[in-house]
């Protein structure tokens, strides 16, 4: 999925991001382990940890989606499938509590055959 249908204006726009996952836009600020005026916010929109946080978010969903077959089933992959080697804990657990590099790490590992 191209990056552009997640922005708006040079930023990630959450109210897109939800339109796109069929959800709503707290629920994608809390998917990303962000405040709900993070996403409601102007200023804490723009801010750094907000754009890295939905950007996390975005790159895992993007690489999982081929697996999946569309955004919806990649959404629900991150938000409830337990990934071994993490104590059971969801992608999105992992994103919420700053660790999206190594769930990047794990889905490399997993393409590359490496059973993790």
């Amino acid at each position: 999925m191209s990056l552009a249908q997640y922005a708006e204006g040079g930023l990630f726009a959450p109210a897109k991001i939800a339109d796109l996952l069929r959800t709503t836009s707290q629920e994608v600020a809390a998917s990303a382990g962000l405040a709900r005026d993070a996403v409601q916010r102007r200023e804490r929109l723009k801010s750094a940890r907000t754009q890295g946080r939905l950007r996390e978010m975005i790159e895992i969903l993007n690489k999982v989606e081929p697996r999946f077959g569309s955004p919806l089933m990649a959404f629900a992959w991150y938000r409830s499938e337990p990934l071994a080697g993490f104590a059971n804990q969801t992608a999105m657990t992992l994103v919420q509590q700053g660790r999206a590099g190594d769930v990047l790490a794990y889905i490399d590992a997993v393409d590359a055959g490496v059973f993790a």
